[in-house]
């Protein structure tokens, strides 16, 4: 059986349509947030901010859920065509995996909602990662349809569950979470590499997803580090060292990877959050200079940009241009 796109038909609604790549909101909020849980613990700072920033995600999540769940209702046609989609069905992964970080968010709010939300996500992160695998171990894919997108059912929602087993304090359920997520990282880091070196270049639309080159081994070492009890030992040390270079090169690209400024920008938060709370989970595990001017360097800078694409993203919304119109058919892959 292989992928096969339905055309959109208008819904019978005028409710705009949420394309499942809106839940990567969610996802960088919840770095963010996560990163201030850590700021806590080893500079002077309120956990106030934190918590506020975890609580908005929480509620971004429900928003989101709910227009997800409206679309399946009143624009079917619209989100068949999203979720078996070559690309575009990529992002529905976030799904559940938003819902495992909502868990994260809610987790000092009711343990046994965050358990629930926990067992939920998991279960539907693993339901679709499979149905979807099934689909690609079939070939017939152009060079085309490979893009960072690849990252998330496999490699992000893997050790999305492997960070909120551990901070649930469920190591020993994050473990084969871990090790799926880091197997599937080896495998699809060279099939994505190979298609940016070797084929066309990714057009103008796309480029944002590169954002997520990031998220692999700077959210894999958070994810290590929430099942080892955080030590910030060889294997996490290395991880670092590679985020740090993927992110060095995405700025060394700046230009090329320039487009107006869309709801996409939010692919690059959840590694740019993820990588910030590194350094910093290495200073409470112990480690001096050089980790303790990194981590609050790089936090301020993951502030920085999470703020300005939030703001962003409001003045958008301000504007009414932040979401797609009814009717809008899914892009070709």
């Amino acid at each position: 059986m292989r992928y096969k796109e339905i055309p959109a038909r208008a819904p019978v609604s005028r409710m705009p349509i949420i394309p499942a790549s809106f839940f990567a909101i969610v996802l960088g909020l919840v770095a963010l947030g996560g990163g201030w849980r850590v700021a806590v613990r080893i500079w002077p700072v309120t956990p106030v901010i934190g918590e506020a920033i975890m609580l908005v995600a929480a509620l971004v999540w429900l928003v989101l859920i709910g227009l997800y769940a409206a679309k399946w209702l009143v624009a079917r046609d619209a989100a068949v065509a999203e979720f078996r989609h070559p690309i575009q069905s990529g992002f529905v992964s976030l799904v559940p995996g938003s819902t495992m970080l909502a868990a994260l968010a809610l987790m000092f709010v009711s343990r046994p909602l965050a358990l629930a939300l926990f067992g939920l996500g998991a279960a539907g992160h693993v339901a679709f990662l499979v149905w979807r695998l099934g689909f690609l171990w079939q070939g017939n894919r152009t060079p085309e349809q490979t893009t960072p997108v690849l990252y998330l059912p496999p490699v992000a929602c893997n050790f999305i569950a492997a960070i909120v087993a551990g901070g649930l304090g469920l190591p020993e359920w994050g473990v084969p979470f871990f090790g799926a997520g880091m197997l599937f990282w080896l495998v699809t880091e060279s099939i994505v590499v190979h298609r940016l070196m070797v084929h066309e270049p990714l057009p103008g639309p796309l480029r944002p997803t590169m954002g997520i080159l990031i998220a692999p081994p700077a959210v894999g070492c958070i994810a290590w580090l929430s099942i080892n009890g955080g030590d910030p030992d060889f294997l996490a040390q290395g991880m670092l060292g590679y985020a740090l270079i993927q992110a060095a090169v995405l700025l060394r690209m700046g230009t090329w990877l320039r487009q107006p400024f869309a709801a996409s920008a939010w692919a690059y938060t959840f590694g740019v959050g993820a990588l910030a709370q590194v350094p910093m989970r290495f200073v409470l595990g112990g480690m001096g200079a050089p980790f303790d001017s990194l981590a609050l360097g790089m936090f301020a800078a993951a502030n920085l940009i999470v703020a300005a694409i939030a703001l962003g993203t409001l003045r958008l919304l301000l504007r009414g241009r932040l979401l797609p119109p009814a009717g809008t058919p899914v892009a070709k892959g």
